[in-house]
């Protein structure tokens, strides 16, 4: 069965339209404002220049230091420029506690700034309406130009959230009148472009066809253009040099004017592609989600391109294998194949030595396989999640390590990536055990990695020479900082609560996609583990926040396959950085199953989002580089505990690599 996909004459329709709450803190932090009139000294021109510099955090701890000194009416003024600055650096609950301390100004100098608070609070609720009823009567009246600059920022802001974005356009654009100086304006134009991003594409398009103003048009057509593609790939490139032959003069050539002259072999890529995957068998369900992943980019990508870019789609099954639909995907014409997914058949294809046209197979080849000149991998390797594991543990500052994996070839791959990450950046395992999946009671194996079974010894001793009763609390080993946990979620269940009985919840864990099931049932039991996975399911891109509800939407049978949809979606924009960059380095690209890279054999490897179990739910933790230090998890009860530990395979049934 071959099945072809073309270049569509017109713009292809969105899978969907969602609305999402705009990240507030990006924008409001890029609010450029005068001071406050009446500046009393130097403390608060301090505290005025930290903001400007973007240090809103610094400048709101400076703001309410002097508050702390003041009283009446210049306490309030104080404390909401403290509140000001907190919402700018996002930090609401601190915002929203100040503001509670300050009671409406009637009619004062201090109500526009009070009323501009509050706005900017409801737009940190999603309320965009509510924003709104404060802040178009607002803007009606006269204000000063501080004030008049914030109100018009934030009526932006309200309506990008509501998926009105020529609205902001328009409002961006006029506040130029009030912006002094290159630089000032250029800041404008970038905070306009960060709300565009937060815009769903479909809407943006849709806005774009709407409106008669062209340069609002341009705005729309570029921000379209950039969260469709996440401003990277060749339908990024392509489309960027036709936007700018379309509009040399516009006001958005400031963004990119920090793009570089782009090079020619980034608008190379392939006009006829060939998937290959299993449709039918007992792999369908794993080969069709994948196919969705891939159409879900195709069609994303094509309308940026100039030329005509078809796929045909082969099931490898009904083909006869994986070199009979190769062979057949040459003939008809392809240039650049991408599959097969299943192990056995990317050897079968690896096997045949000449690979006339370059191929990327969608797992890996084992390790003492030969890879033939033109053929790359990319795989869901659970190694690259073990590795990642690895760097963040050394990140947060843990050097001793204790693990538990699954006695089986799966557990020993992992524990063998992680021991090698983590021991070439310095660190110690100190020990590790493995256990049987398919048991309920992991206690020896607890006890044993974690040196109880000593201590209980030790006790049992001194007890039948004492020759009484003693009071006993068995102690784990000290010297272990952290445990890696490999498992699956119903097994890491397991294992999380018996580390916890086996006096060892204190333990800090860290484990890798298989933790997060997304079965349906609670994790509750798996609070505080902490845990790699795709950013296609717990930490997306701006660029493709909207695509994982848009899948489970109309395909909700592949709820479970989230990460195959990832998957799919990375294959086909691999494909033309693979192809302009044939023997050259291929730049890395932050797709939606990782920030992907290629080795010197081929290989595509995965950097990984961060999450961690938090009441049941699986919360997106930050990158590293803005944390202060390792993360700790806030129990049901409202108790900070340290985390514990687990792992799981959401498609184990499914998944080609094992």
């Amino acid at each position: 069965m071959t099945l072809i996909f073309h270049h569509p004459a017109v713009k292809p329709r969105s899978l969907a339209s969602l609305s999402v709450l705009v990240l507030v803190s990006l924008l409001l932090g890029a609010c450029e404002t005068t001071g406050f009139s009446g500046l009393t000294g130097s403390g608060e021109q301090r505290a005025e220049r930290m903001g400007a510099a973007g240090q809103h955090s610094d400048a709101a701890g400076a703001y309410i230091g002097l508050a702390a000194g003041a009283s009446g009416a210049e306490r309030d003024r104080l404390t909401l420029l403290a509140v000001e600055q907190w919402l700018d650096a996002g930090d609401v609950t601190r915002a929203r506690r100040a503001m509670a301390s300050v009671i409406k100004p009637a009619g004062s100098p201090l109500l526009p700034i009070w009323n501009t608070n509050t706005a900017a609070l409801s737009l940190y609720q999603g309320d965009a309406d509510a924003a709104l009823a404060i802040l178009e009567p607002l803007s009606r009246q006269p204000l000063t130009r501080r004030d008049r600059l914030r109100v018009e920022a934030l009526r932006a802001d309200a309506w990008i959230q509501k998926q009105e974005p020529a609205r902001a356009v328009e409002l961006m654009t006029q506040r130029e009148v009030w912006i002094d100086g290159a630089r000032a304006i250029e800041s404008n134009r970038n905070r306009l472009w960060r709300g565009l991003l937060y815009s769903d594409p479909q809407v943006l398009r849709e806005a774009a066809e709407a409106t008669p103003d062209a340069e609002t048009r341009g705005w729309l057509t570029l921000g379209s253009l950039a969260t469709t593609t996440g401003q990277q790939g060749v339908g990024w490139s392509n489309g960027v040099a036709r936007w700018r032959a379309a509009n040399p003069t516009h006001p958005a050539m400031v963004i990119l004017g920090n793009i570089e002259t782009l090079d020619p072999e980034s608008l190379e890529y392939p006009r006829q592609l060939a998937l290959l995957l299993p449709l039918s068998g007992r792999a369908a369900s794993a080969g069709i989600a994948v196919q969705n992943g891939f159409l879900g980019a195709y069609f994303a990508t094509a309308s940026a391109l100039d030329e005509q870019q078809s796929v045909r789609i082969y099931d490898v099954n009904a083909e006869g294998g994986a070199s009979a639909a190769y062979q057949t995907a040459v003939a008809d014409g392809a240039e650049f194949v991408v599959g097969p997914l299943l192990k056995e058949d990317v050897v079968e294809l690896a096997n045949d030595i000449l690979v006339p046209v370059p191929v990327l197979t969608l797992n890996y080849i084992p390790d003492e396989t030969l890879a033939p000149p033109g053929l790359f991998q990319f795989a869901l390797a659970p190694e690259d999640e073990a590795a990642s594991a690895a760097q963040r543990a050394m990140g947060d500052g843990y050097s001793r390590a204790v693990a538990l994996v699954p006695a089986n070839e799966w557990g020993r791959r992992v524990l063998e990536s992680f021991a090698t990450e983590f021991e070439g950046l310095g660190g110690t395992l100190l020990d590790y055990r493995t256990y049987s999946p398919d048991k309920q009671d992991f206690s020896n194996d607890i006890e044993s990695l974690m040196g109880l079974t000593g201590s209980f010894q030790r006790y049992t001793r001194l007890r039948a020479n004492i020759g009484t009763t003693l009071q006993f609390d068995p102690r784990r080993r000290q010297d272990a900082e952290f445990i890696f946990l490999a498992a699956a979620a119903g097994p890491g269940r397991l294992l999380k609560s018996q580390l916890k009985f086996h006096y060892s919840g204190d333990l800090p864990a860290y484990s890798i996609s298989s933790l997060n099931s997304m079965d349906g049932r609670s994790n509750t039991d798996l609070n505080g583990v902490m845990f790699a996975d795709t950013p296609w399911l717990i930490d997306p891109q701006p660029w493709i926040r909207f695509l994982p509800a848009i899948y489970e939407k109309h395909w909700p049978e592949e709820r479970r396959l989230g990460r195959l949809h990832a998957m799919g979606y990375d294959a086909y924009n691999l494909v033309a950085s693979l192809y302009a960059y044939r023997g050259g380095e291929m730049p890395e690209i932050d797709g939606a199953t990782g920030v992907l890279f290629l080795d010197r054999q081929g290989r595509v490897h995965r950097r990984l989002a961060w999450a961690q179990f938090q009441r049941g739910e699986a919360v997106a933790l930050p990158h590293q580089d803005e944390l202060g230090g390792p993360i700790l998890d806030i129990s049901s009860d409202g108790e900070l505990i340290a985390p514990g530990a687990a792992d799981d395979a959401p498609w184990d049934e499914l998944t080609p690599e094992r």
